[in-house]
């Protein structure tokens, strides 16, 4: 198959088992897939097969050293965020399907009580769908906010009760990844603002030792509690103003997820074509690919995921994730920035054309326009 990275492929390769014991370097010409539950499958199977905290801790056996408790945390202004934990945190030992139904309606609150979210997420539908109708783009923008409740407690449970997603992922393209690493590359996984949020790094973590790139919580306790909950996850968490632990990562030849999918203006970017309109678009990814050995330079890969079965799952069901890494970005960076930004954003459009309503399309995606045009009320 031709090499070509504008497009998202198809293999017509039958899916085989995943081998949890298998270099999976030796193997890269398939799509290594760990199978779904299916009605047949049996209790005793389901329990003879590698947990995900199992496969987890063969690629991250020490967990990251924790940030510690501050006693500020109990001040009256933290009182609220405690509040919330004690009340979604035993949820999280419901059936996933309850779970489901829990966040189904929490995201159909927010999608009704907050207002601006809401006419965000619609404008932006507006924007990238012209062609369907104010009914079509309406249900849309509602899905997103009832996709990124249950995202909420897909992360919860990430964290904090990872078994429960045990066979339940396939992936492809790992072998792209695994080639690069078998090579001494560094690589960037290029991924983006999914509402199944740090679910996506949980599985890949199956798979792969992953550092994370992220920005800070601006409220101290919510820092801690996530920063915290994400040291079994993650092999390294990188502050995304620290360059220089970056660089050294990098240097270091570690796997790396990066999301250059928001808008931060044009200090940090170009605009650059996004679903047919002209977006913000970082370019901080052609410099991180300079970085790290200048003989065996990293490689840059597009990474997604998303969850193959509805939200309202019938009992007896489990829901079931799907991961895609893409070939190898080749020819970049080029010399031309706008060009470079245009093939990555068309990659990620080709992704999110598979379920639009699972990436958070309440962020203001297109509110930088040179030309003054506020999109955005």
């Amino acid at each position: 198959m031709k090499n070509t990275p504008d497009s998202v492929k198809k293999t017509s390769t039958k899916p085989q088992m995943f081998d949890p014991g298998r270099d999976a370097s030796r193997d890269v010409s398939r799509d290594a897939i760990m199978p779904a539950t299916t009605e047949t499958t049996s209790i005793n199977s389901r329990d003879t097969m590698p947990k995900v905290s199992e496969l987890t801790r063969r690629h991250v056996p020490t967990p990251m050293a924790k940030q510690p408790f501050q006693w500020q945390f109990l001040l009256p202004q933290y009182w609220g965020i405690w509040l919330a934990l004690a009340l979604f945190m035993p949820l999280i030992y419901l059936p996933l399907r309850w779970q489901f139904k829990i966040g189904k309606y929490l995201g159909l609150a927010i999608f009704k009580l907050v207002k601006r979210r809401r006419n965000d997420t619609l404008t932006n539908f507006r924007l990238i769908y012209p062609e369907k109708s104010e009914e079509e783009r309406f249900e849309m923008s509602k899905m997103v906010f009832i996709n990124a409740g249950v995202g909420l407690f897909e992360s919860l449970c990430a964290w904090y009760r990872p078994d429960v997603f045990t066979r339940q992922v396939t992936v492809s393209g790992l072998q792209h990844v695994s080639e690069a690493q078998r090579q001494g590359k560094a690589v960037l996984l290029l991924g983006a603002h999914y509402t199944l949020l740090d679910l996506g790094g949980r599985l890949t973590s199956m798979f792969l030792p992953v550092d994370v790139v992220y920005r800070p919580q601006n409220n101290p306790l919510m820092e801690w509690f996530i920063f915290n909950s994400r040291t079994h996850v993650y092999q390294d968490q990188i502050d995304h103003d620290d360059m220089r632990k970056l660089a050294k990562n990098i240097k270091d030849g570690h796997i790396i997820w990066y999301s250059p999918d928001q808008d931060f203006g044009l200090k940090q970017g170009v605009m650059a074509p996004f679903f047919g309109v002209s977006a913000a678009t970082l370019t901080a990814q052609r410099r991180l690919a300079k970085l790290g050995d200048k003989k065996n330079p990293p490689v840059l890969i597009m990474f997604h995921s998303y969850r193959e079965t509805p939200v309202d799952m019938p009992k007896g069901r489990h829901p079931h994730y799907h991961l895609s890494f893409s070939p190898v970005i080749d020819n970049y960076p080029s010399t031309d920035e706008v060009a470079d930004a245009t093939r990555v954003n068309r990659l990620l459009e080709n992704y999110l054309r598979i379920d639009p309503t699972q990436y958070m399309w309440f962020h203001r995606r297109f509110k930088t326009q040179p030309d003054g045009t506020k999109y955005y009320q």
